[in-house]
């Protein structure tokens, strides 16, 4: 209870510029939790799931329950399912059915994080609003008759706690930006490379 008496007392301090701020940050802290959920490496690329599409078409051969499992087992599944499909076509249609599914896929993996980077980038200039506010509150606090205590101590209350709200803000966001671009770019790249290999062993280019 002492805990939240006192941040209320940080944020009435803040003042009204705070309050974008704290809207900004449970956003960013619900969709980074929402991708690090989704980006699992176990539910993106389910383990053995391409060996296990070769097994099955060799026993029974292209059948369409077969795409229909495959497209159904996740990111991965839907790019080796569009290789399925097209299996029997020359290699560069096999190819490119696989990269117009993984365009799409990249787009589904990637959702979130552009507005994770715009809280990221636009958090300091939020909290520098902030600073801004408070910079004329204390210069509203003089006047003809000397400076007003109050009036100073609010302002410079403002400008600071804006300020270090905009920051803390913006590095967890940055920082998971960059985290989940960079192991979107690793699973795509992991997810092209067992399509190639699925296409190639199907296609009679590689043993396995």
């Amino acid at each position: 209870r002492a805990r939240l008496r006192f941040m209320w007392d940080i944020i009435k301090a803040a003042g009204w510029p705070i309050w974008p701020l704290i809207f900004v940050s449970i956003v960013a802290l619900a969709l980074i939790i929402e991708r690090a959920w989704t980006l699992r490496r176990a539910q993106i690329i389910p383990a053995g799931l391409v060996d296990k599409v070769i097994a099955e078409y060799r026993k029974k051969g292209l059948t369409q329950e077969l795409v229909d499992l495959t497209a159904g087992q996740g990111p991965m599944g839907q790019i080796l399912a569009a290789g399925l499909a097209n299996i029997k076509s020359p290699r560069p249609v096999v190819k490119e059915a696989v990269e117009e599914t993984g365009v799409v896929v990249a787009h589904g993996l990637e959702k979130y994080l552009n507005a994770i980077g715009t809280i990221a980038a636009a958090a300091p200039l939020m909290g520098l609003l902030g600073t801004i506010i408070g910079m004329i509150e204390i210069f509203g606090s003089t006047g003809s008759a000397g400076v007003d205590p109050t009036r100073l101590a609010n302002g410079i209350s403002v400008a600071l706690y804006n300020t270090a709200m905009g920051i803390i803000v913006a590095v967890p966001a940055l920082m998971f930006y960059r985290y989940f671009r960079g192991k979107v770019d690793s699973l795509l790249i992991e997810m092209e490379q067992q399509a190639t290999r699925m296409v190639d062993i199907l296609h009679g280019d590689r043993a396995k």
